[in-house]
């Protein structure tokens, strides 16, 4: 069984802030950090709200 991966608060505002920019889309951007995009859009939801 694999430990789960914690990320950094400064790494999901980085991603997040990338997503919010919308310079790439979401599965651009999970391939890029090798994050989930569903991952990324809670962190967007999260840094928005």
């Amino acid at each position: 069984m694999t430990k789960r991966k914690w990320y950094s608060n400064e790494f999901k505002a980085r991603v997040a802030l990338e997503a919010i920019r919308e310079e790439l889309t979401l599965a651009e951007l999970s391939k890029k950090h090798g994050v989930h995009p569903n991952m990324i859009s809670g962190w967007k939801r999260s840094a928005i709200w």
